[in-house]
């Protein structure tokens, strides 16, 4: 299944478009920053990036220059307005840019998406059909770390058993959270600036995530830091590397209320 990596504002338009597109590509939000977007790159390494332009007075437009500049090879799709759009044509280089003006429907996204691909629609949709019904019923696990090799190895580990979302950072995991809810979450406890702790309060303050169950993974295997965690009261805990049969038999142990 091809990767694409959206790119835009918390909103009601980004959070219907990742529904619908995640029905027949693997989708993976980010949020419109240059930084986390040339780290999310990495992680995901994206047959096409989506951008969405609402907001676009806000957009750091370094990163279509990235885009340009070190992946002319993925095809980069826009969407807005024609004001949002007009905003940015200057940035845009040769065939690796196309805009679809908004308002636009899902078929027609799907329509350029293809395309750009080089896909046969009604391909993609029967592939997806049969997908569905034999991985109905996924739960979605989003994993945050600050280490890219780290998060390609959960990802790696998790995703035949679950819907996996990844964050290089505690601000793009509430981003995430927002834009499509797991149903569990790993929290690397050690991470610069936003580290687990200051994640973990930042999830519990919100009505609608608080509930969500959070194990926190630490590469500090001593008395006093094992203790700081647990006082925390997450759902669980695991030193990394993690081990996958006994992190897998964790999560389940938790999603299905064993804990």
């Amino acid at each position: 299944m091809k990767k694409i990596l959206l790119i835009g504002k918390l909103n009601n338009v980004v959070k219907e478009t990742n529904a619908f597109l995640a029905q027949f590509f693997h989708v993976q939000l980010c949020s419109e920053n240059a930084g986390v977007l040339e780290g999310m790159m990495k992680i995901v390494n994206p047959d096409l990036v989506l951008i969405s332009l609402i907001g676009a007075y806000d957009i750091d437009t370094s990163m279509f220059f990235m885009l340009s500049d070190q992946y002319e090879e993925i095809p980069v799709l826009t969407i807005g307005t024609q004001e949002e759009s007009a905003k940015f044509f200057k940035y845009y280089e040769g065939a690796q840019f196309e805009n679809l003006i908004r308002p636009v429907e899902h078929t027609v996204i799907m329509d350029a998406v293809c395309r750009r691909l080089g896909l046969d629609k009604a391909e993609v949709e029967r592939e997806a059909k049969e997908q569905r019904k034999g991985n109905s019923g996924k739960k979605r696990v989003l994993v945050v770390d600050d280490n890219g090799t780290t998060l390609r190895t959960m990802k790696a580990m998790l995703e035949n058993n679950y819907e996996v979302a990844l964050a290089i950072s505690g601000a793009q995991a509430m981003t995430s959270i927002g834009k499509s809810r797991p149903d569990l979450i790993l929290l690397d406890y050690e991470m610069p600036v936003c580290d687990g702790r200051m994640t973990l309060e930042m999830i519990r303050a919100d009505e609608e995530m608080k509930d969500i169950p959070v194990v926190f993974l630490t590469a500090i295997n001593d008395r006093a830091n094992i203790e700081a965690v647990l006082k925390l009261k997450p759902a669980g805990y695991f030193l990394k590397p993690a081990v996958k049969e006994r992190l897998i038999a964790e999560i389940e142990k938790i999603l299905n209320g064993e804990c």
